[in-house]
Formats: C-alpha cells, structure tokens, sequence
C-alpha cells in the first residue's frame, strides 16, 4: 500500500525525470517565450518538490542514525563528489 505522501505527488524520481525532460526542451530552444516561461515555472515547481523529497530523506537518515547512538553523522557534502 502506498503512502501518503506517494499518494498524494509524483516521487523524487518522476519529478527528476520530468524536470530532466523539461531542461532537455528548454535547451533544444524551439519554444516561444510564453512556453518558455510555463516550461521554467513547472520546473522550479518540480526542482522544490526534489529538494524537499531530499531534505525529508536526510531528516529521516538523521533519525535513524541517532536512534542508533550514531551520534557522529556527517553532513554530505555534493562538492566533494
């Protein structure tokens, strides 16, 4: 049974995928302005939904990690990679 939260949006990797595409489009440069612009605006929308489906899974590795008595927990960092 889903969850709640798959229930109610798309997950993090249809969201990514249909920002992907959205970029991909917006690169090819073949829209007008005004879809240009609708284009850009639902990829922000999906961007924040990404950013927020991984905040809450860092919140949840935290949680877990302290449950644990990891209490050491390193935040990554995506520059390092």
């Amino acid at each position: 049974m889903p969850s709640k939260k798959q229930a109610t949006g798309p997950g993090f990797e249809k969201s990514l995928q249909a920002l992907e595409k959205l970029v991909e489009k917006m690169e090819q440069g073949d829209l007008s302005l005004e879809d240009s612009l609708q284009h850009f605006e639902k990829g922000v929308q999906l961007s924040r939904a990404c950013q927020q489906a991984l905040k809450e899974a860092e919140q949840k590795v935290e949680i877990l990690m302290q449950k644990n008595d990891q209490e050491d927990i390193v935040p990554f960092d995506s520059e390092d990679t």
